[in-house]
């Protein structure tokens, strides 16, 4: 019998196995969203340098590997906000924000398939997505408030909304250069009307 990579019960994971299952992940993540979903377990594992039973230990199917990846992605864009108020003022941790969720919403795109069908089967569960999102715009919108630079009169589940409305109708993989140019319009919205440029 091979012994497993992962932690035995109240001790944490090897290194080495945290190791291989970031790297698992990363290339996962990368392969589903090149091949539309279609990329191989076998051809994962070996751009990983791992082996297909290292993969297995990790994610026992490929449900698995799907919902760890969707959770790694939506823990890491939501972490990202308080980060992003760490380093700059909050209406351009808003902006960047925005691009951290669209690149969220692009990489969801290789695995939609496998989750849908996973949600319904309920062998995924299924994530608190929306109210994570809305969350992690209420940080920032708070920040803003305070500061002055960003609207009080805007609550985060509009603002949810909005994003929601430029990523149904456009794709951050398909079409970046106007995804920009609608982030860029949501963004100007949530300023104070005496802070947004002026068209002459």
């Amino acid at each position: 019998m091979v012994a497993s990579e992962s932690a035995t019960p109240g001790r944490p994971p090897r290194a080495d196995a945290r190791r291989n299952r970031d790297r698992l992940l990363a290339v996962a993540r990368d392969a589903f969203a090149a091949t539309d979903g279609k990329a191989t377990l076998d051809s994962i594992a070996r751009e990983a340098g791992v082996g297909i039973g290292t993969l297995y230990r990790h994610f026992p199917t490929r449900e698995a590997l799907v919902e760890a990846i969707y959770a790694a992605e939506l823990d890491a864009v939501v972490g990202s906000a308080p980060a992003l108020l760490a380093e700059l003022p909050p209406e351009a941790a808003l902006r960047g924000w925005m691009d951290r969720y669209a690149a969220f919403v692009a990489a969801k795109r290789g695995i939609s398939e496998t989750l849908r069908a996973g949600w319904a089967a309920g062998t995924i569960a299924t994530p608190a997505t929306r109210e994570c999102i809305t969350g992690a715009i209420a940080q920032i919108l708070a920040a803003g408030a305070e500061t002055g630079s960003l609207r009080r009169d805007v609550g985060p589940e509009e603002v949810t909304v909005m994003l929601l409305g430029v990523f149904m109708s456009t794709t951050a993989a398909d079409r970046p250069e106007l995804t920009g140019r609608l982030l860029d319009l949501v963004a100007d919205v949530l300023r104070p009307a005496n802070d947004r440029p002026r068209s002459d």
